[in-house]
């Protein structure tokens, strides 16, 4: 298991989590039924809300986490320090591999990101100990490193090449 890179406060941790709360609120979801929510921060300490908005041709939807990054990155935001997703299940899901990878273009690999049950705040039963990787209130804490390992970046664009790119 790789070691945690979290750089947030406990306060920017709640922000997080109560602005994804808040941001799924605003979901367009009546084809799938499955609200998302999603909070970004910035490293100048604005949030930046998402929520999923479906279309009736499915292809056009675009995902809670694509829109707080495209929100941010149209109004100037592009550093960001935190992340986190909610849906209406009572469970941590994780963002879909395109989401991962629009994430990845603008967050660091060691970013963490917080994936919030729909009945948060968890409680433990006297005694129980939390699942490996999660921690209060059953929210799983992750890296987009770990979610996104061996990723393509902006930085792999400006590896050397060799010839001409016409093959063997």
């Amino acid at each position: 298991m790789s070691a945690r890179a979290f750089s947030i406060s406990h306060e920017d941790r709640a922000k997080l989590i109560q602005g994804a709360f808040e941001a799924k609120k605003g979901t367009y979801s009546p084809y799938s039924k499955f609200p998302v929510g999603a909070a970004l921060l910035a490293a100048d300490g604005t949030l930046i809300k998402g929520a999923n908005v479906e279309n009736a041709s499915y292809g056009g939807t675009i995902c809670a986490e694509r829109t707080a990054i495209v929100k941010a990155v149209s109004d100037g935001i592009r550093s960001f320090v935190g992340l986190a997703v909610v849906t209406n299940v009572p469970a941590a899901i994780s963002p879909c591999g395109l989401c991962r990878q629009v994430i990845r273009e603008f967050c660091h690999l060691n970013m963490p990101v917080l994936l919030v049950p729909a009945d948060y705040p968890q409680t433990l039963k006297e005694g129980e100990e939390p699942k490996p990787g999660y921690t209060e209130g059953g929210v799983k804490e992750t890296t987009l490193g770990e979610l996104l390992p061996d990723s393509f970046g902006p930085e792999d664009l400006e590896l050397p090449r060799q010839g001409d790119g016409g093959g063997v």
